[in-house]
């Protein structure tokens, strides 16, 4: 087996992480050689706070991540070994009773928000990926997704993303693009960008093939 890749993609609320992650993923279907992990799903297990409680956490503040288990998952990836992946419930806003077991792929593709703000994570990634969406752009996909996938009112996501959201992008994700290899606009629709890192997967994946 050969080397192992993790590449990370961080970027705003909404801004297309996880569009550009799956449309990388989709181009090496045939080979099943790339998957993906998402920091959403390494929120904390709250399941010891009452909902008055979870309903009044920072979830877009980098400490409502559990991101040292996120770590050792990835370099458990890296090293050749199988993870209990967590799943969150973003009705209940904590992790669900379901574990996915993770086998180890050619390429690991993590995407999150905070995917290059934390230190410890960014130190396994070996390609950085951030995905720069205008604000209003991503405000008007968060709405839709959160309205319509989430389970969340108009009010509440409106309320959240100016209390919250909004401070935390400039506060902590904003800055973090500084650490990219790579800044893609409009993330799984730019092509260019699309095209330039199939090509450096499916060398890694070639390589590995020998």
């Amino acid at each position: 087996m050969g080397k192992r890749i993790i590449i990370g993609i961080a970027g705003g609320s909404a801004s297309g992480k996880t569009s550009l992650a799956k449309r990388l993923k989709r181009e090496f279907e045939d080979t099943n050689s790339v998957i993906i992990i998402r920091q959403d799903d390494y929120y904390n297990d709250q399941k010891e706070m009452t909902m008055e409680e979870r309903l009044k956490v920072n979830y877009d503040h980098p400490f409502a991540f559990d991101n040292d288990l996120l770590a050792q998952h990835l370099n458990d990836l890296r090293d050749g070994k199988s993870i209990n992946r967590p799943t969150y419930d973003f009705i209940e806003y904590t992790r669900s009773n379901e574990i996915e077991v993770v086998e180890p792929h050619d390429v690991i593709v993590v995407e999150g928000l905070f995917v290059l703000e934390d230190e410890f994570i960014r130190k396994h990634l070996d390609i950085k990926v951030f995905v720069d969406t205008p604000a209003d752009v991503r405000f008007i996909r968060r709405l839709n997704r959160d309205v319509r996938d989430r389970g969340r009112s108009l009010d509440n996501v409106i309320a959240q993303y100016m209390n919250t959201v909004r401070i935390m992008h400039d506060q902590f994700i904003e800055p973090s693009k500084r650490y990219a290899d790579v800044i893609v606009p409009e993330g799984g629709k730019n092509e260019v960008a699309v095209d330039l890192l199939t090509t450096k997967i499916g060398s890694i994946i070639k390589m590995n093939m020998l």
